[in-house]
């Protein structure tokens, strides 16, 4: 899956979003980041790439598992930022449906909602740290 030049752009900006969320981040950042990257792994090792009809079950219980992680944090934690990611992770989530119920949508069109909607979650989570990092530092200030 790391097979173009695109995706390991892809790829080094979800790293470069982690690292930024676990050393400027709050609890939440850092454990959203976590989740997501932790997806990005388990797609890596679950994605079956000759598959191109069909659902992938693996990747759609992972997809899952973080819309779970983002839709907690929004319910727990005070911030914005986890609503935000949860409707992108909804967007990627419906797309797996929609191949589900065989609407047949093509395959191009469902690799770029889903990306663009990670990317979206990826903003999200810079975003929310980005936040939480200014807020220390006002604080500290006075």
């Amino acid at each position: 899956m790391l097979d173009t030049l695109l995706s390991q752009i892809g790829f080094a900006v979800a790293a470069l979003v982690g690292a930024f969320a676990f050393l400027k981040g709050d609890e939440p950042e850092r454990i959203g980041a976590g989740a997501f990257l932790l997806g990005v792994f388990a797609t890596l090792l679950i994605h079956n790439g000759g598959a191109l009809r069909g659902v992938q079950w693996g990747v759609l219980t992972v997809d899952l598992v973080f819309l779970g992680v983002c839709a907690a944090l929004a319910w727990k934690s005070r911030r914005s930022w986890p609503v935000w990611a949860s409707a992108f992770q909804l967007v990627v989530v419906m797309s797996h449906l929609l191949v589900l119920v065989d609407l047949r949508p093509a395959m191009a069109a469902f690799y770029f909602v889903i990306n663009l909607a990670g990317y979206g979650v990826l903003a999200s989570i810079a975003v929310g740290t980005w936040q939480a990092w200014r807020d220390r530092r006002v604080e500290a200030i006075a």
